[in-house]
């Protein structure tokens, strides 16, 4: 219970640092009440998707060590209130009307200007993190600091699923998938939730029920029926998948596997080819393979040196500068000289694509490739546009979406990166997660909002 409490503690002292998802477009300190928001013209008239703040729960950081900046706004004095709805839009060349939250109303789709970039929608959540998305067919699932939306969309409609109506233990969300048959949704305090969707009902699986800790950050279903999920004090592993049966759950820590799992922060899980279960930690990659266990760190070679990155660092405060946790881990991994936010060890973000070479998305170091042999890294220098790296995901033709503090970059097979940002139709180019749904628009998710970039039409004929 007292390391329970001390992870809260510790937690909340890093809200503060939530800031780097808020801070990045942010430079001059303004707040997102200021910030215009550009109209354009939509098919139809947007749904809004709304969250509601719920008492005495935690914030939900983008992850435990986000980024800081000098001049970091506090929030507007409105910010528990339910947010305004979505604004329809596209994305033109010229500047478009300014409006302001949360006076102004909807636009209407009459009022819109012409889309030579393609059509977005945005869709507003307040001063929350949009950390996780799936998509299930006609639904969309999204994952916030203040509960988890299902969005439908042939009927544009939505239901939020929070604290308040009983449906999660806490309402930040870091994770939203697919456990087998139902939606599961790691939280940030609450545990794991799993959404039975015929019975429209939750289960809860926390410590007494075998969970490693309260802060869920992954989950995943091996192709064996493992089920795997990442937390705060260690991995979680329920061999055959069967959540029931206390004696399936099995736990990893540094200390139980003599450092073979190079960090009890586990942020991120993938498998690759042959079974083998990746794991992202705040102390490098690890790898379980056949019940054994290896972790590679800077060391051996993941991230771009610190030299050829801090230059290129646009947060200048140094998470070791108001956190004993990271203050101490830059001690012990050998980062004393580092005065920005930079850790290469800090996998925030994991995907493995087909080949089985193992991306890595790192904390100011840049996105790491693993071919099972040797490291290479990229950064800005390579077309990234954020050395920042917090989300990573494969898309059916097997390429590389990036998601950073710079905006969204997909990898192409000449392994240049295609950059998209707010001038695209992004929310913002702060982005934490995506999805791609049955329409084929894509779902970016950000501080304060998300974006529903409708797939470009060949008008050619």
């Amino acid at each position: 219970m007292q390391d329970q409490n001390t992870r809260i503690l510790l937690a909340a002292g890093v809200v503060a640092l939530v800031a780097g998802a808020y801070m990045l477009g942010h430079q001059q300190g303004e707040s997102d009440a200021d910030k215009p928001v550009k109209a354009g013209s939509a098919p139809v008239a947007a749904a809004p998707v709304t969250s509601v703040a719920a008492p005495a729960a935690p914030a939900s950081p983008v992850h435990p060590v986000s980024p800081v900046h000098p001049k970091v706004p506090t929030a507007p004095a409105d910010a528990a209130k339910t947010p305004e709805p979505l604004r329809a839009g596209a994305m033109g060349d010229a500047a478009q009307a300014a409006m302001k939250a949360p006076s102004a109303q909807p636009p209407t789709a009459d009022a819109a200007k012409a889309a030579p970039k393609g059509k977005f929608t945005h869709f507003r959540v307040g001063n929350r993190n949009v950390k996780a998305m799936y998509a299930q067919g006609n639904l969309v699932w999204v994952g916030t600091s203040s509960g988890v939306i299902r969005y439908e969309l042939d009927k544009d409609d939505y239901k939020l699923f929070d604290v308040r109506n009983g449906s999660l233990l806490a309402n930040g969300v870091f994770h939203v998938g697919r456990l087998g048959e139902r939606i599961s949704v790691g939280t940030y305090g609450g545990g794991l939730s799993l959404f039975d969707q015929a019975s429209e009902k939750w289960e809860t699986y926390n410590i007494p029920q075998g969970l490693a800790d309260a802060f869920v950050y992954g989950v995943l279903q091996a192709k064996n029926g493992d089920v795997w999920i990442a937390t705060w004090s260690g991995a979680n592993r329920i061999v055959g998948g069967d959540l029931k049966n206390r004696q399936s759950w099995r736990t990893y820590t540094v200390e139980n596997t003599q450092g073979g799992l190079p960090n009890d922060w586990v942020y991120g899980l993938a498998e690759g080819l042959n079974g083998d279960i990746w794991l992202a930690t705040e102390g490098g990659l690890a790898l379980f393979r056949e019940e054994k266990w290896q972790h590679w760190t800077h060391k051996e070679g993941v991230g771009a040196p610190y030299d050829k990155v801090k230059s290129q660092n646009e947060f200048e405060t140094d998470p070791g500068q108001v956190s004993s946790h990271h203050a101490r881990q830059k001690q012990e991994q050998g980062l004393s000289e580092v005065t920005t936010a930079y850790n290469p060890n800090y996998i925030i973000s994991l995907a493995v694509d087909s080949k089985g070479g193992v991306w890595c998305g790192t904390w100011g170091a840049g996105l790491a490739h693993f071919d099972g042999q040797k490291w290479t890294n990229q950064t800005r220098d390579d077309g990234l546009p954020s050395n920042h790296v917090f989300m990573l995901q494969m898309d059916d033709k097997d390429r590389l979406w990036v998601g950073s503090s710079g905006g969204l970059a997909v990898r192409g097979e000449d392994g240049k990166f295609t950059v998209k940002t707010t001038e695209d139709g992004l929310f913002s180019n702060n982005v934490f997660s995506m999805a791609f749904s049955s329409d084929g628009s894509q779902w970016v998710g950000s501080y304060g909002g998300v974006a529903r970039i409708y797939p470009e039409k060949n008008d050619k004929k």
